[in-house]
Order: structure tokens, then sequence, then C-alpha cells
């Protein structure tokens, strides 16, 4: 396969070098750890002559370094980030020009000309930057917190040999372990930014399914990350076992829908679709469907996720809930409204309605009765991946348009937001957990606000903006998709009398009305834990202070604040906007 085409060009070097920078980063966490003062000798008789290749041996002070690994994962994708930010800023009067890679009889092929032709696999535009914009934001904030989370230590620092004390035995083994698991998880972390930034450029299905499993062989890793712990290898084994059977009913969904068309790419799939589908098409997009509905947590694919929040470290489960979820949804978009979606509704609009409804209000029915806060996160997260399907089935209700426009740059801009409070409620977690795993029960939260009242006030902040409470960001994701729900369904019916008007709903106004009420309800569990952190008492405990952790909630806070009003909300919108437009071609 020629690949030269790839690096041609200054154009074609700009559009992918975020994911050439995350390519050399894992190529960096591999090498450089391992450079030392090798040698190889030469294999000449009676002569011991040596000749240095620096790879093995002795490292050398800096590469061996424990912290050097996550500052490499750190960089990466910080690197990552600011080029596809460029592109965003470079292009932001006619929006990221679109770039397409297209594989033509064994050859690469790289232009604008090869979008939408059935042999394109990735496109570079809107939509795919500013959805691996997000991927790489979530990544960057969960290896910044995973600095206190999982601490490197120096050598130096750390007793060489047995100490006789159990206690400071067990401290210096705990130290070489965490030193040993650095190059693992900074690893681990790049593999999943590459998986899923695949599949924010895919346009063809092979390629957005290697990048699904790409990302999820990693993260079934970071979930029982923490082996140490009692529920953490429990909780990756349950979520592996469920992954990999839903992975497998997609896998063969996906070999369906090969048999059916003979080609897999999203173009080609969408013009046979138009013409109409068979009983194997329809089978084979809804074994499909399974697949992304485990990796958005929608009942009834949900099961395993409250058991993984609960079992990852605090981090890690943040990128759970926010980053996997969006990539989810990045997915679940491309195939229903690039494959399946015509101009008067799809037939899997009602399938999706109901199951919207039903992930929303056992979500948030099962977070009542938590009271472990990852849990009741967890729970959260599945009611708010209800809510983003509530906008997918309208989008397939109404077809092409300006209403179903405006709702995807809602589940766009709700996808953004997210990484701000949802994330930042895990690292709130995270900095308890520091303290010998606190933070897995409510009343750890007891009187947190006059232990450390900064962070309390911040998890006030994200518990609100969960809830959807104006003017921070939460309300104003959620105000928009209801919005645009409620304006697309009564426009048919204005003019009509009440009763009239009623009775010919649609019935996804009634849909937008549930997420009202689910948001609602909400209100309750979310509040509880502000009411805990600031009229219960507490025994004073000290909080860790573990300050990189405190850096990313800082950061969450403010983007939970500036992202809800001003105009910074206002380019994030315009931002989703674009990449909406992207998505409906």
């Amino acid at each position: 396969m020629n690949l030269g085409n790839l690096f041609s060009g200054p154009d074609m070097a700009s559009r992918l070098m975020p994911e050439w920078i995350l390519i050399f980063g894992i190529i960096a966490i591999i090498v450089v750890p391992n450079i030392g003062n090798g040698t190889f000798r030469l294999p000449i008789p009676g002569k011991s002559w040596r000749i240095p290749y620096f790879f093995g041996g002795k490292r050398f002070a800096l590469t061996g370094d424990p912290r050097l690994p996550k500052a490499i994962a750190a960089f990466t994708l910080f690197a990552s980030f600011i080029t596809a930010l460029l592109s965003q800023i470079i292009d932001s009067g006619v929006g990221v020009a679109e770039t397409c890679i297209a594989v033509v009889e064994g050859s690469v092929e790289v232009g604008d000309n090869w979008c939408g032709q059935d042999a394109t696999v990735l496109k570079v535009d809107a939509f795919s930057r500013l959805m691996e914009m997000m991927f790489t934001a979530a990544l960057l904030l969960a290896v910044l917190a995973n600095w206190d989370r999982l601490p490197a230590t120096p050598l130096n620092r750390i007793p060489t040999k047995k100490q006789r004390d159990e206690g400071v035995e067990s401290r210096r083994l705990h130290r070489l372990l965490n030193n040993r698991r650095q190059v693992d998880f900074s690893l681990l972390i790049l593999m999943v930014a590459l998986g899923m930034s695949t599949v924010a450029l895919s346009t063809n299905l092979f390629m957005l399914f290697v990048g699904l499993e790409l990302a999820s062989m990693a993260s079934y890793v970071l979930i029982s990350f923490n082996k140490e712990t009692d529920v953490g290898p429990e909780a990756g084994v349950k979520y592996f076992i469920v992954g990999s059977v839903a992975s497998a009913v997609g896998l063969y969904g996906l070999s369906m829908l090969y048999i059916w068309n003979g080609d897999l790419s999203i173009s080609s799939l969408s013009s046979a679709w138009a013409d109409g589908p068979n009983g194997i098409a329809i089978v084979g997009l809804a074994m499909m469907l399974v697949a992304f509905g485990f990796k958005v947590s929608a009942v009834p694919f949900h099961f395993a996720a409250p058991d993984a929040y609960a079992g990852a470290s605090g981090p890690v489960a943040g990128v759970l809930s926010t980053a996997s979820k969006g990539m989810g949804f990045v997915a679940l978009m491309r195939v229903l409204i690039g494959i399946t979606l015509i101009d008067d509704g799809s037939e899997w609009t009602i399938l999706i309605g109901i199951v919207a409804a039903v992930t929303m209000t056992w979500g948030n029915i099962a977070a009542l009765g938590s009271r472990n806060p990852k849990r009741m996160l967890a729970y959260s997260s599945v009611a708010h991946a209800g809510y983003m399907l509530a906008g997918i089935a309208a989008i397939g209700a109404l077809g092409p348009g300006e209403g179903s426009q405006l709702i995807a740059t809602a589940i766009i801009f709700h996808l953004m937001v997210l990484i701000s409070f949802k994330l930042g409620a895990f690292l709130v977690i995270s900095l308890l957990e520091c303290d010998n795993g606190r933070g897995s029960k409510l009343e750890h939260y007891y009187g947190l606000a006059r232990r450390d009242p900064l962070i309390a006030v911040s998890m006030m902040i994200f518990m609100l903006a969960l809830a959807g409470v104006p003017p921070l960001a939460g309300f104003l994701s959620k105000l928009m998709m209801v919005s645009g729900i409620i304006s697309s369904t009564v426009g048919d019916v204005a003019g009509s009398n009440l009763s009239e008007a009623v009775g010919s709903l649609s019935w996804v106004f009634w849909l937008a009305i549930l997420v009202f009420i689910n948001s609602a309800i909400s209100l309750f569990y979310y509040l509880r834990i502000c009411v805990v952190m600031f009229f219960e008492e507490t025994d004073r405990m000290a909080v860790p202070r573990a300050s990189m952790i405190r850096i990313t909630i800082m950061l969450c806070t403010m983007g939970a604040i500036v992202f809800g009003f001003g105009p910074l909300a206002d380019v994030l919108a315009s931002a989703a906007n674009d990449a909406a437009l992207a998505l409906f071609g």
C-alpha cells in the first residue's frame, strides 16, 4: 500500500497533525523510558569490543525517572489538543476545511475531492476535530489528576533495602509498584486517545469499529488498574465480559451489513438504505446499536457501568462518563444520522425514543437510592445518556432540516460541557480517595465545606450544573436540547385550538417534557450531596493537599461557569453548530 500521500504537502500534515502527535507520543513512551547505557558486544574472537546502542542496560537519570512517562503523556495530549484547536481557529471564518483519506486499489489518496465517495475511510471536518478536542481534553485532565492519584516517587527517595518495620516496608513496596505502573498507565491513556480519534474521523464502519475496540480494550485495563483494591479487578472483569459480548454482537451486525451491501462506507450504506433496507440490513443495524448502547450506558446495556465506575479510580471513572460516552454517541450519530436518516423520518425513531425514556427514568430512580457518590454519578451518567438519546430520537422523527441541526448542536454542546462538571465531580471524589480510599460513602462528604470550603463550593457547582440549574453550563445544554425539540414539534400546530393542538402534538414533544421532569427528579440526589457538605457535622479530618487534582478541579469549575453564559459559551455553541452542520453534510 502506498502511504506516501499521507506525508505529502503542508496542508495534509496540518490536518493529520493531532493524530501523528498521538502516535509519536505512544512511540516515545515505549522507547524513552528504556534508553540507557546498553551495549552490544562485537562477535570478534579474542576481542571484547562493545558498541553502545543506548537501549536497555542501566537507565540514565532522566529517562529512568518514573515521572517521565506521565509527563510525556500529558505533553502529547496537550499538543494534540492545541493543534486541533488551532485548526479550528485558523478556519473559523468558514469552518474546518474538509479533508478526506481514501483507499483506492491499495493506494492511499488524500484530498477534499474524495469526500462523499465510497472509498473514503477517514474525514477531517468540524465535527471530527471538535470531538477529538473533547476526547483529548478529558484525557489530559485525567492524566494531570492521576499525578496525585497514582503518584510516581523518584528512586532516590525510596530505600533500596527491605525495611524491618512492616508499615514502612508496605509503603516502600507500594511506591515501587506505582513507579512500575507509570508507563502502563500513560501508554493505555494514549491508546484510548488514538482509538477515540479514529472513531471521530471514521467514515467507514470497519475503521469506526477498530477505533472503538482500540479505545475499549485499553479502558478495560484502566478500570481494573488499581488491582490492590477489593473492587477494582472485579469491576474490570465485569466490564470486560459485558463489553466483549456487546462488541461480538456489534461485529456480527457489521458482517451482516457487509453481506447486504458489499461495502461498509457510510456514504455507500446511506445510498443503499435510501433504496430500502431488507431484513438482513435491519437486523445488522440493530446488532450494531447493541455495541453502541453499551458504550453510552443505555438501558438495558447499562448494568456493568455502576460497578465499573465504582471500581475505577476517580480520573478513570470521569473519562468513562465523558470521553468514552462521547465516543459512543459519535458512533451512534455517524450510523443513525449518516446512514438511516431519511426525509420523512426514520423507522428506528420510536425504538430509540422508548430506550431514551426508560434510560433517563431508570438512571434517575436508581441514583435516588444510592449512597455511594461514585455509583450515584454512574446512574446519573445513565440518565444523561437518556437525555441525549431523546435528542437523537427527535432528529430521527423530524428528518434532515434546521430543527434537527439545532438538536444535534445541543447534543454536541452537552457532550463538550459534560467534561467540566461531570469529570470535575469525579475529580473531587478522586481527591478524597487520596486519603486511604475515602470518598466511596456519602458520610465521607459530611462537613466538607468546613474542612475545605473551596472544594465544597466546586462540588456544589458541579452538582447544580448536572441538575441543569441556571446559569451553569448544564442548564444551557439542556435548554438548547429541550427548546429545539419543542420548537420543532409545536410549529405545526400553531393557530389550532387547544384540544386540537394537544392532540396533534408529536410524541417527541412528550419526550422533551420527560427530560424536564427527570431533570427535576435529579435535583434531589444532587442537592443531597450539597446538603451533607454544608450542614452535616464532621470529624474535621483534613482533605489531602494533592495540588494537581486541585488544579484540575478549579479548571473544571471555571468551565462549568464560563460555558454557561457569556462569550465563551457563544464560541462553544458556534463550534458545536459548525460540527452539527458537518455531521449532516
